[in-house]
């Protein structure tokens, strides 16, 4: 049975992306001819609009098809009408989900840092584009000790991000670690932390450098799964049990504000800020209780 519930709701989740894909398509063709920047700005409210429907028409079949067991602690003082950076733990392409259902009309157009291997995804892909989400490589660490130039491909990815960004609200999601938790990796990166892995600043301190004064908060997501090890399928069949989502507002320290992730020790007092949050949320997660 969860299983036919699972292919309806995998039915239920293309028919609207096949439904709102076709005025994403239309609005991206006029897009790509429209030749004034405050033009553009226009055709991409509309893209906005287009893909905000798009997650509230899929918060609506979920919330009465799969009836997820969400508990949400999210600060009553956010605004769509402001610039949020979003930092998440990551184990499972659920996260996204219930981060757009929780949150969806409590912020401003979300934007996702993606791989750039996912610009290839049907439809989706187009979408993500189009609304100029920043797409990233991956390179291995020797890889970029060859090639050092490599990196300077995302900085420029998230430099047009933010660059844009000021120009309407937003809200940059930014899933710290870098890629979906396992045991494997947190056993190859040698992570001191029992839940998390290694976060990594990069992005993190870009965002907060290139927005500013524009950025309206840092918002410190920590997700739990009652089950331990989420997956996407389950989700979709109504077989994951509870999920916890804790959402706590930061205060931007001045100091962030005041330097530049190139020099070293802007550099070292990025992360160590960024590990004292980590080993926060990895103790919260140790000690959340269900009951």
């Amino acid at each position: 049975m969860s299983t036919l519930k699972g292919c309806i709701s995998v039915l239920l989740l293309v028919l609207n992306t096949l439904f709102w894909g076709v005025p994403l398509v239309v609005l991206t063709a006029v897009k790509l001819v429209t030749p004034i920047r405050r033009w553009r700005l226009r055709v991409l409210g509309g893209l906005h609009w287009v893909a905000l429907a798009w997650v509230k028409s899929n918060n609506a079949w979920i919330r009465y098809w799969i009836h997820p067991r969400i508990r949400a602690d999210v600060p009553e003082s956010l605004s769509p009408n402001q610039w949020w950076l979003v930092m998440a733990n990551h184990q499972s392409w659920t996260d996204i989900i219930v981060m757009l259902y929780v949150l969806t009309g409590r912020l401003a157009m979300p934007k996702f840092f993606l791989k750039r291997e996912l610009i290839l995804v049907p439809i989706v892909g187009l979408a993500w584009w189009a609304l100029e989400f920043p797409f990233m490589r991956r390179y291995s660490r020797e890889k970029l000790a060859r090639r050092p130039g490599l990196a300077e491909r995302d900085r420029r990815a998230t430099q047009r991000m933010c660059e844009h960004a000021r120009e309407m609200p937003m809200t940059i999601y930014n899933f710290v670690e870098g890629t979906r938790f396992t045991p494997e990796k947190q056993r190859q990166q040698q992570s001191p932390y029992r839940h998390l892995l290694r976060p990594k600043a990069g992005g993190v301190a870009q965002v907060i450098g290139l927005l500013g004064a524009r950025l309206d908060g840092i918002i410190d997501v920590t997700l739990h799964y009652r089950r331990g090890t989420p997956n996407f399928w389950d989700f979709l069949c109504g077989r994951e049990q509870d999920i916890a989502m804790v959402a706590q507002r930061l205060d931007r320290p001045g100091w962030m504000l005041e330097g530049s992730y190139d020099d070293a020790h802007y550099k070292e007092r990025f992360y160590t800020w960024l590990n004292a949050r980590w080993q926060e949320k990895d103790a919260a997660l140790s000690s959340y209780c269900w009951d």
